[in-house]
C-alpha cells in the first residue's frame, strides 16, 4: 500500500463526507493505493455513524477507531500510527483546512527525494492575528531548542512520513506539536518541509485555546530536557548540585576566616551565625546536596528503566 492517511478527529461531523471524497478524488487522479484512518477523539456529535456510514462505502480504504472520550491529538495520532500500514503515513486535520491536493507531492518527496519527514509550512495563513503572532514567537523557540532550522512552522497538521519514522517514535501527551523533534532524537534527521495552502474553516469553530500555547512551551522544556538528560540525569543535577554545594562551601570558609582573622588581629567581630552570608551558604550547600542526591536517584530509576538499552538500528547485514 502507498498511503496510510491518518485524521484525527473531535466533532467534525460535517467536514468528513466532502473530506473523504476530496481525498478519494485525488488519489484515484494519481493512482495511489491508499488508506483513511479517522480516529474519533470522543466526538460528542454525530462522527462515529458518519465514520460508519463511510466505511460502509469503502469497506477496504475506510478505517475507525473510536475513544471512549477525549485524550487529545497526541494518543490520537498515536493509534492512528500502530494501524498504519502504508509505505507513507500523513497525518491532517478534519476541518478542511488542510488541502488532500497537497499529498501526491508529499508522497513524492518521501519517496523521490529521499526524506524521512516533511512537515507542511502554511506560509498564508486565514487565522487572526491573535494566533498567527503566538505561533510565530512558538516556532521560532522551537527552531531554537530542537536545531531543525529549516521548519517554519512546527504544529502544522499537515505531514508526511516514512512508515519507519511513525513505528519508532512515541507520539504522547500534547507531544504532536514536536514531531520532527521526537523523529531527530530518534535518528531520523532527513526533515524537509513544503508550503501548503492554508483554506478557511468551513464548518464549525476551532477546538483549540490560548492554554496550548504555554503547554507548548512546558512540553518544549520538558522534551530537551528528556533527550538531552533522560538516560543521564546525573550529568544535570549532579553537575549543577556540585557547583552549588562547592560556592556555599567556600563562601562558609571565607565568613569563617574572617572572623578569626579579626579575632587574631584584635578587631571587633560578629558572630558566624550574625552574618546573613552564612545563612545563604548554608542555603546554597544544602539545595547543591538535594540536587546531587535528586541526580543520584535519576540514575537509578534510569538504569532500570526496561527502555535503557533501546537504540534505533537503522539496518544489519
Amino acid at each position: 500500500m502507498d498511503i496510510s492517511i491518518v485524521i484525527p478527529l473531535y466533532n467534525e461531523a460535517e467536514s468528513l463526507p466532502e473530506l473523504f471524497e476530496w481525498i478519494e478524488r485525488v488519489t484515484k487522479q494519481h493512482g495511489l493505493s491508499h488508506e483513511i484512518i479517522f480516529v474519533n477523539d470522543g466526538s460528542t456529535d454525530n462522527s462515529w455513524e458518519v465514520i460508519c456510514n463511510l466505511k460502509k462505502q469503502a469497506p477496504e480504504v475506510v478505517h475507525g477507531i473510536k475513544f471512549r472520550r477525549n485524550y487529545g491529538k497526541s494518543p490520537a495520532l498515536f493509534c492512528g500510527f500502530e494501524l498504519a500500514q502504508g509505505e507513507v503515513v500523513i497525518t491532517m486535520d478534519a476541518d478542511l483546512q488542510d488541502s488532500p491536493d497537497e499529498i501526491p507531492e508529499l508522497y513524492r518527496m518521501i519517496r523521490e527525494e529521499g526524506y524521512d519527514l516533511v512537515s507542511g509550512w502554511k506560509q498564508k495563513r486565514y487565522d487572526p492575528l491573535s494566533k498567527t503572532l503566538p505561533t510565530k514567537l512558538f516556532n521560532a523557540t522551537a527552531r531554537r531548542v530542537s536545531g531543525i532550522k529549516n521548519l517554519h512552522d512546527f504544529n502544522c497538521g499537515l505531514k508526511a512520513y516514512r512508515r519507519e519514522v511513525v513505528k519508532n517514535i512515541e507520539v504522547y501527551g500534547e507531544m504532536h506539536r514536536y514531531i520532527p523533534y521526537l523523529a531527530k532524537n530518534a535518528g531520523f534527521k532527513r526533515i524537509g518541509e513544503k508550503v501548503v495552502h492554508h483554506q478557511a474553516r468551513k464548518y464549525g469553530t476551532t477546538k483549540f485555546g490560548l492554554n496550548r500555547f504555554v503547554n507548548g512551551y512546558l512540553d518544549l522544556i520538558s522534551l530537551w530536557f528528556l533527550s538531552t538528560f533522560g538516560v543521564k540525569p546525573m550529568h544535570f543535577f549532579g553537575l549543577l548540585g556540585s557547583l552549588m554545594f562547592i560556592l556555599g562551601f567556600i563562601a562558609v570558609v571565607i565568613v569563617g576566616f574572617g572572623k578569626l582573622y579579626s579575632m587574631h588581629a584584635g578587631m571587633p567581630y560578629r558572630l558566624v551565625t550574625e552574618s546573613p552570608y552564612f545563612y545563604l551558604a548554608l542555603t546554597s550547600m544544602i539545595i547543591g546536596t538535594q540536587l546531587f542526591v535528586a541526580g543520584f536517584l535519576g540514575e537509578l530509576i534510569s538504569r532500570n528503566a526496561p527502555e535503557r538499552n533501546r537504540y534505533q538500528v537503522e539496518e544489519k547485514l
